[in-house]
Protein backbone atom coordinates (compact mmCIF):
# COMPACT_ATOMS: atom_id res chain seq x y z
CA UNK A 1 0.00 0.00 0.00
CA UNK A 2 3.32 2.41 0.27
CA UNK A 3 4.48 2.13 -2.48
CA UNK A 4 1.24 2.71 -4.67
CA UNK A 5 0.19 5.95 -2.33
CA UNK A 6 4.27 7.32 -2.72
CA UNK A 7 3.41 6.53 -6.68
CA UNK A 8 0.50 7.90 -6.18
CA UNK A 9 1.61 11.01 -4.93
CA UNK A 10 5.08 11.42 -6.54
CA UNK A 11 2.98 11.00 -10.07
CA UNK A 12 0.32 12.89 -9.05
CA UNK A 13 2.62 15.82 -8.29
CA UNK A 14 3.22 16.95 -12.02
CA UNK A 15 -0.11 16.87 -12.94
CA UNK A 16 -0.63 19.75 -9.82
CA UNK A 17 2.45 21.40 -10.78
CA UNK A 18 1.17 22.24 -14.45
CA UNK A 19 -2.11 23.07 -13.22
CA UNK A 20 -0.76 25.56 -11.06
CA UNK A 21 1.56 26.90 -13.53
CA UNK A 22 -1.17 27.15 -15.84
CA UNK A 23 -3.51 29.05 -13.49
CA UNK A 24 -0.99 31.68 -12.35
CA UNK A 25 0.06 32.19 -15.91
CA UNK A 26 -3.18 32.46 -16.95
CA UNK A 27 -4.28 35.06 -14.05
CA UNK A 28 -1.26 36.73 -14.79
CA UNK A 29 -2.29 37.03 -18.57
CA UNK A 30 -5.48 38.06 -17.38
CA UNK A 31 -4.18 41.07 -15.08
CA UNK A 32 -1.63 42.39 -17.37
CA UNK A 33 -4.41 42.54 -20.31
CA UNK A 34 -7.16 43.40 -18.40
CA UNK A 35 -9.39 40.61 -19.65
CA UNK A 36 -12.66 39.33 -18.56
CA UNK A 37 -13.31 36.59 -16.32
CA UNK A 38 -14.80 34.24 -17.70
CA UNK A 39 -15.97 30.75 -17.14
CA UNK A 40 -12.92 29.43 -18.22
CA UNK A 41 -10.66 31.39 -15.88
CA UNK A 42 -12.92 30.26 -13.03
CA UNK A 43 -12.43 26.65 -14.07
CA UNK A 44 -8.85 26.48 -14.82
CA UNK A 45 -8.44 28.47 -11.28
CA UNK A 46 -10.75 26.08 -9.20
CA UNK A 47 -9.41 23.07 -10.83
CA UNK A 48 -6.28 23.93 -9.28
CA UNK A 49 -7.78 24.50 -6.17
CA UNK A 50 -8.83 20.93 -6.32
CA UNK A 51 -6.20 19.22 -7.60
CA UNK A 52 -3.72 20.80 -5.07
CA UNK A 53 -6.22 19.58 -1.89
CA UNK A 54 -6.88 15.87 -3.51
CA UNK A 55 -3.11 16.12 -3.29
CA UNK A 56 -2.33 17.30 0.09
CA UNK A 57 -5.19 14.27 1.20
CA UNK A 58 -2.68 11.83 -0.50
CA UNK A 59 0.15 13.22 1.02
CA UNK A 60 -1.47 12.85 4.97
CA UNK A 61 -2.24 9.69 3.78
CA UNK A 62 1.34 8.94 2.78
CA UNK A 63 2.75 11.00 5.60
CA UNK A 64 1.36 8.34 7.97
CA UNK A 65 1.87 5.15 6.29
CA UNK A 66 5.61 6.08 5.72
CA UNK A 67 9.02 5.38 7.60
CA UNK A 68 9.91 8.70 6.29
CA UNK A 69 7.24 10.79 7.53
CA UNK A 70 5.59 10.58 11.10
CA UNK A 71 7.26 7.77 11.89
CA UNK A 72 10.78 9.18 11.66
CA UNK A 73 9.74 11.80 13.78
CA UNK A 74 8.66 9.56 16.73
CA UNK A 75 11.76 7.50 16.16
CA UNK A 76 14.12 10.14 16.16
CA UNK A 77 12.50 13.29 17.48
CA UNK A 78 13.91 16.80 16.08
CA UNK A 79 17.43 15.61 15.79
CA UNK A 80 17.26 14.44 12.07
CA UNK A 81 19.63 15.46 8.49
CA UNK A 82 18.75 17.37 6.47
CA UNK A 83 16.98 15.06 3.72
CA UNK A 84 15.06 13.55 6.48
CA UNK A 85 13.97 16.59 8.26
CA UNK A 86 12.71 17.86 4.48
CA UNK A 87 10.62 14.84 3.64
CA UNK A 88 9.13 14.62 8.08
CA UNK A 89 9.00 17.77 8.57
CA UNK A 90 9.46 20.70 6.06
CA UNK A 91 8.09 19.45 3.02
CA UNK A 92 4.78 18.66 4.40
CA UNK A 93 4.21 22.06 7.16
CA UNK A 94 5.24 24.03 3.52
CA UNK A 95 3.49 22.28 1.73
CA UNK A 96 0.10 22.56 3.83
CA UNK A 97 1.24 26.12 4.36
CA UNK A 98 1.14 26.08 0.30
CA UNK A 99 -2.17 25.12 0.28
CA UNK A 100 -4.01 27.31 2.66
CA UNK A 101 -2.63 30.33 0.59
CA UNK A 102 -3.80 28.64 -2.74
CA UNK A 103 -7.38 28.22 -0.65
CA UNK A 104 -7.24 32.01 0.59
CA UNK A 105 -6.52 33.20 -3.38
CA UNK A 106 -9.81 31.41 -3.83
CA UNK A 107 -12.06 32.49 -1.02
CA UNK A 108 -10.74 36.05 -1.82
CA UNK A 109 -11.16 36.15 -5.92
CA UNK A 110 -14.86 35.81 -5.21
CA UNK A 111 -15.12 38.98 -3.35
CA UNK A 112 -13.49 41.40 -5.91
CA UNK A 113 -15.50 43.46 -7.76
CA UNK A 114 -13.38 43.70 -11.14
CA UNK A 115 -11.84 41.08 -13.31
CA UNK A 116 -8.54 42.81 -13.09
CA UNK A 117 -8.44 42.30 -8.94
CA UNK A 118 -9.67 38.83 -9.24
CA UNK A 119 -7.08 37.67 -11.26
CA UNK A 120 -4.62 39.87 -9.42
CA UNK A 121 -5.58 37.86 -6.00
CA UNK A 122 -5.48 34.37 -7.91
CA UNK A 123 -1.94 35.44 -9.53
CA UNK A 124 -0.34 36.48 -6.05
CA UNK A 125 -1.85 33.94 -3.75
CA UNK A 126 -1.63 30.66 -6.10
CA UNK A 127 2.18 31.78 -7.27
CA UNK A 128 3.14 31.99 -3.53
CA UNK A 129 1.96 28.77 -3.11
CA UNK A 130 3.58 27.40 -6.32
CA UNK A 131 6.93 28.97 -4.63
CA UNK A 132 6.67 27.41 -1.18
CA UNK A 133 5.89 23.77 -3.42
CA UNK A 134 8.38 24.08 -5.62
CA UNK A 135 10.99 25.67 -2.31
CA UNK A 136 10.50 22.11 -0.49
CA UNK A 137 9.89 19.59 -2.78
CA UNK A 138 12.51 16.79 -2.41
CA UNK A 139 13.86 17.57 -5.85
CA UNK A 140 16.74 14.47 -5.82
CA UNK A 141 14.47 12.02 -4.90
CA UNK A 142 11.56 13.14 -7.17
CA UNK A 143 13.89 13.75 -10.51
CA UNK A 144 15.45 10.42 -9.11
CA UNK A 145 19.17 11.53 -8.33
CA UNK A 146 19.45 9.97 -5.33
Amino acid sequence: MYEAIKTLHSYFAYFVLLMLIVAVANAIIGFTTNKKFTAKDLRISLFALIFTHLQLVVGIILYFVSVKGFQMIQANGMKLDSASRLLALEHPVVGILAIVFITIGWSKHKKQETAKRAFGKIAFFYGLGLLLILSRLPWKIWLGLS
